[in-house]
């Protein structure tokens, strides 16, 4: 999990310090990045969004597939969203000092403003939205994108759950491999 986390803000072979179950998160998500960024369905999500975002119609689909995880994490996971969230939390704020400072600052970000568990909802989605906007200055328009999410949410909503049952089986085959060579 934690690997899985840190995993955008280790760049190359920096992940050479950390431990052996960091690693393999790390490289999960590496893995987890390529088969999204080439998947069918995503690319079909992608293209139903408005043409203005470009090259951010990734990140953007992204987000709402973590709405739609969120949304119906009853139907992923027997721990209720809440109770799972302020675990994540209290592990990853005991260990924050021990990770790249991208993410000590995303921590603080994630904790302060409950993010995972609003992203189960559209007012915490515009949140994260805005925020990515305001870090593009503005650039992204992403801010315009839950018009998007009111629009397609039915059909982006059937893209992530046909997508997500591929990536569970995926990401367990991807996970056993990466173990049996580290």
């Amino acid at each position: 999990m934690i690997g899985n986390f840190i995993a955008d803000h280790i760049k190359g072979n920096n992940y050479l310090g950390f431990s052996n179950e960091i690693q393999q998160g790390i490289f999960l998500h590496r893995e987890i990045d390529t088969f999204t960024d080439a998947h069918k369905i995503v690319r079909v999500s992608k293209r139903r969004l408005h043409k203005r975002y470009r090259h951010y119609d990734g990140v953007i689909i992204d987000i709402f597939y973590d709405y739609f995880l969120a949304k119906n994490w009853a139907d992923y996971s027997a721990i209720p969203l809440d109770v799972y969230t302020k675990s994540i939390y209290k592990l990853f704020d005991k260990i924050k000092y021990d990770l790249p400072t991208k993410s000590q600052n995303f921590i603080k970000y994630m904790i302060d403003y409950d993010i995972l568990f609003n992203y189960q909802n559209k007012a915490g989605i515009a949140k994260v939205l805005n925020g990515v906007n305001n870090r593009t200055k503005g650039v992204s328009q992403m801010n315009l994108a839950i018009e998007d999410l009111e629009k397609l949410e039915e059909e982006l909503e059937t893209d992530f759950k046909l997508f997500f049952k591929e990536l569970i089986l995926f990401s367990n085959q991807k996970l056993k491999e990466i173990q049996s060579k580290i």
